[in-house]
């Protein structure tokens, strides 16, 4: 069964909006991504932070609050029409909300902890509903009123690229018509300082597969899809594929060989039907961390022999940990739409210094663009820690 994603909302360091977001992505902005100090002591480390005010929690929800359902919120926003209309279409006990995260609301139990410490009793404003992993998902059902499976999957870099995957299943299995999907990280100290301690944060800008690549930046997002079994009224883009495996190689390193990631993008194209040489874009997982990126192009090239367009964007958007999956489906999304009139592509951005120890890929320039006849399919990596790894096919729907 097709799975149409019919409706996009999106926000991250590139804008707070679809229009937003595509402008600067194909325009390999990156001004989003700023040094900061206070996140690790006596660091000043680049981070993709959302500036502004953002949307705030209803008061009925109060005990709800976090920054986190407040960047979903403002996701959810950007599609309320289209998620009334698929209430009035399908009813709200039709209607699933599968989302990944994996910071969720720590931070404010970070604070809420910090003023225990100092003051032996938590802050009136907290509750510990704020920091449960679920709690994204809780949120959007309990403010849309929708009475269908509700809960968030948190498989670390993979945890929205697999909400679009169990998204699908649901679907599949008759359990929903419609699903609202997608993942939702904010910055907190708990993963800059964890990522610090693993020696894996730069301190510059992140240089996916350059020769002179130290580590990754951070970064925050909302994105959730409209996901239904009916094409919507504008033009179809669907998600048409999608593979996952876990090498369980180790803790934190990716299997070096890239044994896994090849696994869940041989899946990913034999679930949509296709070959490797009808994949138009890919979306690389792209840390810029030796290990990763040494890895993900062995992976590449044993499947892509004849090269494919391919482009890492964190160092646009950081690394979204648990919103990555379901942030860079969603380039390919906009790479897809109608409104993308010079079907451009997003480019790799890097100082244009390959590691020689590296498979060299075809990295998309300014200058690439994506053919204007459908069906055009594209393909995204994501890959998190214990060797989980995901890949999905999103194209033109037949």
């Amino acid at each position: 069964m097709t799975a149409y994603l019919n409706a996009l909302g999106v926000i991250c360091a590139l804008g707070r909006n679809k229009q937003e977001v595509a402008r600067n992505l194909f325009a390999g902005d990156c001004s989003g991504m700023r040094s900061e100090a206070g996140w690790v002591a006596e660091r000043s480390l680049p981070v993709a932070a959302v500036r502004g005010e953002l949307a705030p929690i209803p008061a009925e929800l109060t005990h709800q609050s976090s920054r986190n359902n407040q960047l979903l919120l403002e996701a959810a926003l950007q599609i309320r029409e289209d998620i009334e209309q698929a209430i009035q279409t399908y009813g709200r006990d039709r209607i699933g909300v599968i989302l990944g995260t994996s910071t969720s609301g720590i931070h404010e139990a970070s604070s809420g902890l910090a003023h225990y410490i100092r003051e032996h009793q938590f802050p009136a404003d907290y509750d510990y509903q704020q920091q449960e992993l679920g709690a994204p998902a809780t949120f959007l059902a309990d403010w849309l009123q929708l009475s269908g499976p509700a809960y968030v999957i948190s498989t670390a870099c993979t945890s929205s690229a697999r909400a679009l995957m169990s998204a699908q299943r649901l679907l599949d299995l008759g359990m929903c018509d419609a699903v609202l999907c997608g993942g939702v990280d904010s910055l907190c100290k708990l993963t800059l300082n964890g990522f610090s301690a693993l020696e894996a944060v730069s301190e510059q800008r992140c240089n996916p597969f350059s020769a002179n690549r130290n580590g990754i930046n951070i970064g925050e997002a909302a994105v959730l899809f409209l996901m239904s079994k009916s094409a919507g009224n504008s033009q179809s883009i669907a998600l048409l594929g999608s593979g996952a495996s876990s090498d369980a190689h180790h803790i934190s390193a990716p299997e070096p060989t890239g044994r896994g990631a090849l696994q869940a993008m041989r899946k990913a194209l034999s679930r949509a039907g296709l070959q490797p040489q009808q994949i138009a874009y890919l979306n690389l997982h792209g840390t810029a961390t030796q290990h990763n990126d040494a890895m993900e192009s062995l992976a590449v090239t044993t499947l892509f022999p004849q090269g494919v367009p391919c482009s890492s964007t964190k160092p646009m958007t950081g690394h979204t940990l648990g919103a990555a999956g379901a942030l860079e489906a969603a380039f390919c999304w906009l790479s897809l739409s109608a409104d993308n009139r010079e079907h451009a592509l997003p480019p790799h951005v890097w100082d244009g210094q390959p590691d020689p120890e590296l498979p060299a890929l075809h990295w998309v320039t300014p200058t690439d663009h994506l053919t204007s006849i459908a069906p055009r399919y594209l393909m995204s990596n994501s890959f998190a820690f214990g060797g989980n790894n995901v890949s999905l096919i999103i194209g033109d729907a037949p």
